[in-house]
């Protein structure tokens, strides 16, 4: 049944202070001033759209389900919801006036299974702030929340999440447009982090025309072993005999002091923040209590010294072998609280949500008991191949982009080195892979900026609020790379609590600020390309990135270590699946 209404929604305010705050992070000379594109005016009202056929363009059966008026941030918006068969619910929003021929998709994060239109890192691109972009977003084709993964009793859900609705939206809501206003999108963009990331290189790597520009921050690439062995290992590695977490998050400013005291000044500057946490070689020893402590506020007990270290090290089986690319880096440790790392000892561990639903509904080709428990889970080489079986299912690394890029599509990649969830080594392995593969030429079409203190997706101690939408699009309008990004540090130095990336159902999310509303920051940094690092000048403020230019490491880079799935950074590996009979059957 079709509803067509008119809903007046508010519109967001921004002050000037947090505009002219919002400038200082992303100033004009990062990148030139973006095209303006002729706006474009609907040819159809949003009622028509609510009885357009999308089914042939699709593929699929696609019904519209709601065509409503709504006002938006710069004159009225149509909002259509659809559902594409058999259950891939998407959301596109739609600029009656003043569409300036851009159409963004974002990413869903966690395990979906939510309907959101989500935009992040954003606040200074000028046609988002304006209204002037058609924007959209999926489920990705089921229901339930972000930490759910019950769906994978279903192998067409399955399906759907890993790769086909978040590709048949994009079809969908190209085929609106066209409909909408007569002519079709001059540039379609995707932005996603965390999973959102992983869908953003599924669709270079499987559907290379389906956009122009990808910004992929923090990709859950790596699905498979990132939610098995990595965050099993990390939940495993803090609980004691009797279930009782070792290492709670009173005691994670010490060892995060401890870090700093050892690598901050590695860059030459001591600024609080480690520019590449793999030139710290940290022994969490240091924190260790002295034998005759009468006092533990202060300093870690053998056994939490003990979790620490496996926590660096990350998931190994009985003779050492590497179960995943790489695990957190030294200078992320207060990152760590409320993922592994509890308030207190009898407090939850969030990785043990994370590993067990995914270990349970959708890691394993048939799914394991339903009592299975993550102490029944086997860190060797034999479960390992089990894990596998999927890679070619829901993983994105494979790095052949050529034809991605054969159209001039551009592919941005960003990472947090304090990210407690995804370890940055895991993109870089994979822009190293893509190197191999481009050669020279990478550079003009992929480039990667890695954040020092930043967290999962933002927050952290360091930079974390910036602007990755508008040097995409400069880039794929004007062919200007990106040169810099310019990010601030927000006053509230951990930034706002941010939604994980698997909250369990029914966990109420923290609030989310609207992207729009830039915050005051203390300090702003230039990122460059990997692997430039931003280098102190030698006089001025720290904490202005003026006095910075970019500069190769002084170090070069350890190699990325051997681990069981070195192979997965090769071509070849992606398969169709398809539902036959109640089972996931693919080639």
């Amino acid at each position: 049944m079709i509803r067509v209404r008119t809903i007046a929604l508010p519109v967001p305010l921004t002050s000037l202070m947090t505009l002219a705050m919002a400038w200082s992070v992303a100033s004009p000379a990062q990148t030139p001033a973006l095209p303006n594109l002729a706006p474009v005016t609907a040819s159809l009202s949003c009622a028509a759209l609510g009885s357009i056929d999308l089914s042939k363009a699709v593929g699929a059966d696609t019904k519209i389900l709601s065509a409503d008026s709504q006002a938006g941030r710069n004159g009225p918006v149509c909002v259509v919801k659809g559902n594409i068969a058999p259950h891939i619910r998407f959301e596109a929003q739609l600029p009656v006036k003043g569409w300036t021929q851009r159409y963004l998709q974002t990413g869903c994060g966690g395990l979906c299974g939510i309907l959101a239109v989500n935009v992040d890192h954003a606040e200074t691109c000028q046609p988002y702030q304006d209204g002037q972009l058609v924007m959209a977003s999926t489920d990705m084709g089921h229901d339930g929340g972000m930490g759910d993964a019950s769906f994978g009793a279903d192998p067409q859900q399955r399906i759907d999440f890993a790769y086909r609705g978040v590709h048949l939206t994009a079809v969908a809501v190209k085929t609106l447009i066209a409909k909408f206003y007569g002519q079709p999108a001059r540039y379609a963009y995707f932005s996603g982090c965390s999973d959102g990331g992983r869908e953003a290189l599924m669709e270079a790597q499987r559907y290379p025309d389906d956009f122009d520009g990808i910004a992929a921050g923090a990709p859950a690439m790596n699905f498979q072993v990132q939610n098995s062995f990595y965050h099993a290992w990390m939940a495993r590695s803090n609980t004691d005999a009797q279930g009782h977490a070792i290492l709670t998050a009173d005691k994670l400013p010490v060892l995060h002091a401890a870090a700093l005291a050892q690598c901050d000044a590695l860059d030459g500057l001591k600024d609080g923040q480690i520019t590449d946490p793999r030139q710290c070689h940290f022994d969490p020893s240091v924190t260790r209590c002295a034998a005759n402590a009468t006092d533990a506020k202060d300093c870690l007990s053998a056994a939490q010294v003990a979790t620490v270290k496996k926590f660096y090290a990350g998931p190994r089986d009985a003779q050492g072998h590497r179960l995943v690319v790489g695990s957190v880096q030294p200078g992320s440790e207060l990152q760590w609280r409320g993922v592994f790392v509890p308030e207190t000892a009898d407090g939850k561990i969030f990785s043990t949500d994370i590993a067990l639903q995914s270990l349970k509904n959708v890691i394993f080709e048939n799914n394991p008991p339903a009592g299975m428990q993550l102490k029944d889970f086997a860190f060797d080489r034999a479960t390992f191949d089990k894990v596998r079986q999927l890679h070619g299912l829901y993983d994105a690394t494979n790095p052949d982009l050529h034809a991605f890029v054969g159209h001039g599509g551009k592919l941005l990649l960003w990472h947090g080195w304090a990210d407690p969830h995804i370890s940055p080594l895991n993109t870089i392995a994979y822009y190293q892979a893509v190197q191999q593969r481009l050669g020279a030429n990478t550079g003009q079409s992929v480039r990667l900026f890695l954040f020092p203190g930043m967290g999962h997706c933002g927050g952290g101690e360091g930079p974390s609020q910036f602007d990755i939408l508008t040097p995409l699009i400069a880039w794929v309008e004007q062919q200007h790379a990106p040169q810099q990004i310019i990010a601030g540090r927000p006053d509230e130095i951990a930034g706002p609590p941010r939604m994980p990336p698997h909250p369990p159902r029914g966990m109420p999310l923290p609030p989310r600020l609207d992207p729009m509303q830039a915050r005051p920051v203390n300090r702003t940094r230039p990122i460059y390309p990997y692997p430039q690092v931003a280098k102190y000048i030698g006089h001025g403020s720290v904490d202005d990135a003026a006095n910075f230019v970019a500069a190769m490491p002084a170090t070069p880079a350890p190699a990325i270590p051997t681990w069981l799935g070195s192979d997965f950074y090769q071509p070849g590996f992606q398969q169709q699946c398809s539902a036959v009979a109640h089972k996931l059957v693919c080639r």
